[in-house]
């Protein structure tokens, strides 16, 4: 898996990933890059992961606006629970 550490996580992490490839936010020349387009750039080149130390994550399991609109309510509750470095996934039937 391509793996790719954003600039709160530490590098030293890396040699427990040995069977993974490692590459930084900073080694790619993207350490000033905002969250948004971090994200962007890494599925552009292939990363599959991206690892963090700060910020909560939400993924929702779908992009369909009309399925998010009718939980927006359940969403809005998950965000609520959040703490920061937390990653949930929330599935939308």
């Amino acid at each position: 898996m391509r793996i790719l550490f954003d600039q709160g996580t530490p590098v030293p992490l890396r040699r427990s990933l040995a069977t993974h490839l490692v590459g930084t936010a900073y080694e790619q020349g993207w350490s000033t890059v905002t969250n948004g387009d971090l994200i962007r750039f890494a599925e552009a080149e292939g990363y599959q992961l991206l690892m963090t130390t700060s910020i909560a994550i939400l993924v929702l399991s779908t992009t369909s606006w009309p399925r998010i609109k009718a939980a927006a309510a359940q969403v809005a509750a998950v965000v609520e629970d959040l703490a920061p470095g937390e990653v949930r996934e929330f599935t939308i039937l």
